[in-house]
């Protein structure tokens, strides 16, 4: 009897284990959905200012906050720099998305993992009652 309450103990240790491993994962999927949200953000802001710098004529001016100075930067030069700023937001959200399916397919199998643990614990105090 010993030996089974023994056994008992460790799969409900292995189901803590495994509860924790998955809150781990959930608060890294919340907190990709936290960065991914914050990015698509920029990304529309960006893009917003790149159809504005589109409008513009080639002599217009345009400046550039840089802390509390607003400075005159060249039209093409600051086209650049936002189309280089998108290319970038929108690699991170690619790579956002790759690790957002990782995560979630983690989440998936430890999720089985428990269940299984669970069936487990289930079936180990059924043949207990019986007994």
């Amino acid at each position: 009897m010993s030996s089974s309450s023994t056994a008992l103990r460790e799969l409900q240790r292995d189901l803590e284990n495994k509860a924790n491993d998955l809150s781990k994962l959930q608060k890294d999927i919340a907190k990709n959905h936290q960065v991914r949200k914050k990015y698509t953000i920029q990304l529309g802001e960006n893009e917003l200012v790149l159809k504005e710098l589109d409008l513009l004529k080639e002599d217009a001016n345009v400046y550039k906050l840089i802390g509390p100075v607003l400075v005159k930067q060249d039209l093409a030069e600051a086209n650049a720099n936002v189309r280089k700023r998108i290319e970038y937001i929108s690699a991170e959200l690619k790579r956002l998305d790759g690790s957002l399916q990782d995560l979630e397919e983690k989440q998936h199998s430890k999720r089985e993992a428990i269940l299984k643990v669970q069936q487990r614990i289930q079936s180990h105090q059924a043949g207990k009652a019986k007994a």
